[in-house]
């Protein structure tokens, strides 16, 4: 039977870091991953982050719903339609805002015999965990019936901070295995059993932020990233982005996490809607997200002169 592993967690922990790892492991041990991808704005852009390992066939972006309410029947579907493979594990990274306990709730109901039921992984952010003001709540409904935590960012804090986490992860879901993403066995995910946890209830709902996008020129330079990301209302709990810069023939990528870290990277292949910027959360207006766009081009030209 084919597991299914579904990776939670709070808007820039790190899920699609985790899901790239788990990918290249599988690999290497001749399994053959499924991976969907759900975001609210364009889920193809990191999608395409993975046709350097797999098949397009091999990856389905879901965008424009939750996978947790308003997507759930869709996803089911598709997860339906999945062809048998030998040593076949389907892969699902939800979007930042997913309820995780109603999408563990729906997502077994009608899903195929050849299937085992599925299993949810929360990405956990030490660094930010419990900090994210209104949307506390959210976060910590997303490790409750998850049966493994993994935690993230450990760098960038200390180990007393580490051990106030794990104490207040305990406390939510003592069931739950907590380890840091090197210590993954992962060939033994596809064995771990649904959590037995029972959540607290939430009201969803209010975890539907606003999110758009806008089409994105060159950049003069990649001090424009910096400066967009910068512009941009901190409201907006995620910010990314791709585009080319300056007389670079490749693209580049770039993220803002919650916290306003600033992330860019090189970009694998070419977005297939051409460059974007997208954003989730409140203020996110294609007005505020243009505004940025000409203001960082304007100061980037003032800087080349």
């Amino acid at each position: 039977m084919e597991a299914i592993i579904t990776i939670v967690g709070f808007l820039g922990a790190g899920k699609t870091t985790l899901l790239k790892y788990l990918t290249n492991h599988y690999l290497e041990n001749n399994w053959q991953p499924f991976i969907v991808l759900n975001d609210y704005e364009n889920a193809s852009l990191d999608a395409i982050q993975f046709t350097d390992k797999l098949e397009p066939k091999w990856i389905r972006a879901l965008t424009g719903s939750c996978i947790c309410c308003s997507g759930i029947n869709e996803l089911r579907n598709y997860v339906n339609r999945i062809p048998e493979r030998t040593n076949g594990i389907t892969l699902i990274e939800a979007n930042g805002t997913s309820d995780a306990c109603s999408l563990m709730e729906f997502l077994g109901v009608g899903l195929n015999d050849r299937f085992l039921p599925p299993i949810q992984i929360s990405v956990v952010d030490v660094k930010n965990w419990q900090k994210r003001g209104e949307h506390n709540e959210l976060e910590a409904n997303q490790i409750q019936v998850s049966s493994l935590l993994i935690l993230t960012h450990l760098e960038k804090t200390s180990k007393e901070r580490e051990e106030i986490v794990v104490k207040e992860l305990k406390k939510l879901n003592p069931f739950a295995k907590i380890i840091t993403i090197d210590s993954i066995n992962v060939q033994l995910l596809s064995e771990l059993l649904p959590s037995k946890n029972k959540a607290q209830s939430f009201k969803h709902q209010k975890a539907h932020w606003a999110s758009c996008s806008c089409d994105l020129p060159n950049l003069p330079d990649a001090d424009c990233i910096y400066d967009i990301c910068k512009m941009l209302p901190k409201s907006l709990l995620r910010v990314k982005g791709c585009t080319k810069i300056g007389n670079n023939t490749k693209y580049t990528y770039f993220e803002r996490n919650p916290d306003g870290e600033v992330f860019i990277r090189p970009f694998n292949g070419e977005p297939t809607t051409g460059a974007k910027l997208l954003t989730i959360g409140p203020n996110s207006e294609t007005s505020i997200l243009k505004k940025a766009i000409l203001d960082s081009i304007t100061k980037a030209n003032k800087r080349l002169l």
